[in-house]
């Protein structure tokens, strides 16, 4: 979940790939986003589910 929301008015992410960059994809319309680290970690606000498996 990041601190603000997404214009399709969805605020739940989806972390699709984690390393220097991250890629996450709205839940809401299913845009991919890359974002870098720092900014990621700037703008979460918290993580509702931890997968082990893709991470």
């Amino acid at each position: 979940m990041l601190k603000k929301g997404h214009p399709c008015g969805e605020n739940k992410w989806q972390i699709m790939r984690v390393g220097v960059d991250f890629r996450i994809k709205c839940l809401g319309c299913s845009r991919q986003v890359w974002l870098a680290r720092r900014d990621f970690e700037k703008r979460v606000k918290k993580i509702l589910q931890c997968n082990e498996n893709n991470e």
